[in-house]
């Protein structure tokens, strides 16, 4: 009886659980060119936890930042529609709208998405990936790791940025 507890200790492993101080987050760099909005905010968001990572450890922010290049060029699933403005307009662009409050009484407001995609492209994929996270302080954390960037070029060359894992973002073939 003795000699099976002794074997039982030693088979036993425990969890590992990253230490706060112990991650180095690394840098990725995607481009949003032609990517749809929802599959490339989840893929974000796995990077923004740290869940790609075998140490991930939910109570710590041990996820990597991203910096997304091309922002204003995300598109919506859906049928593809012409657009003077909006390069990769779809039907679904037309229709999607986003909520918030000024917290005044009466003071929920809708906005168009072809509006934000005209005035501040960043808001929708910010938005996409924010309501992907935690909602916590910790989420927030997260949150501030995401580098949105209008246009091709970025100002994080000195972190030496990777590219993005693309085996995390999901594509569909087009017809």
């Amino acid at each position: 009886m003795d000699n099976g507890k002794a074997m039982a200790e030693a088979t036993l492993q425990k969890s590992f659980l990253l230490k706060k101080e112990a991650h180095q987050p690394e840098w990725f760099v995607v481009d949003g060119d032609n990517q749809i909005v929802g599959r490339l905010a989840s893929a974000i968001a796995m990077v923004l936890m740290g869940k790609h990572k075998p140490t991930y450890t939910p109570h710590v922010a041990c996820g990597d930042v991203v910096v997304v290049t091309n922002c204003e060029r995300v598109r919506f699933s859906g049928t593809p529609a012409r657009h003077d403005q909006i390069p990769y307009f779809t039907s679904k662009t037309d229709k999607k709208t986003y909520k918030y409050h000024t917290m005044y009484p009466g003071g929920l407001r809708k906005v168009a998405a072809e509006k934000y995609l005209k005035e501040r492209p960043e808001v929708i994929l910010q938005e996409a990936v924010r309501r992907m996270l935690p909602k916590n302080k910790l989420g927030s954390i997260m949150l501030k790791r995401l580098k949105l960037v209008v246009g091709g070029e970025h100002e994080y060359q000195a972190q030496q940025p990777q590219p993005f894992p693309m085996s995390l973002i999901k594509t569909v073939k087009t017809k």
